[in-house]
């Protein structure tokens, strides 16, 4: 079983920057396509970004698209999303998962495994 650690939330400042790093337990996260969602309190979780596995696909939603830029190291099976240009409505609880074997997905519902998540909080 896959076993997903993120890090690197924390409190920043409207136009700051983060990363999130997300740390795969299993060497099948190579295969996996690994996707970013958030959930903000009181709103369902929604999709963030996802990549496939050689890094040669990704998609963003609309929100995040020329701000927040998703990357893989297979090396070290860990994942990241770099976050720029944060804005108060960024503010959000943020998971990781991986679909194994799988193509990269908008779609929560298509994901294997799931992190515990980082909270962002973006102050304005």
């Amino acid at each position: 079983q896959v076993q997903l650690v993120e890090s690197g939330g924390g409190l920043v400042q409207a136009g700051g920057s983060l990363r999130l790093s997300c740390a795969a337990s299993e060497r099948t996260y190579s295969s996996s396509a690994m996707g970013w969602f958030r959930q903000a309190p009181g709103k369902e979780r929604e999709f963030v970004a996802t990549i496939n596995w050689n890094s040669r696909t990704t998609y963003y939603a609309d929100s995040v698209k020329g701000r927040f830029t998703i990357s893989r190291d297979n090396a070290k099976d860990t994942a990241y999303l770099q976050m720029n240009s944060l804005k108060p409505e960024d503010t959000a609880r943020y998971y990781c998962a991986a679909r194994v074997g799988g193509l990269p997905s908008i779609l929560e519902a298509q994901y294997d495994y799931w992190g515990q998540g980082t909270q962002v909080t973006v102050s304005s």
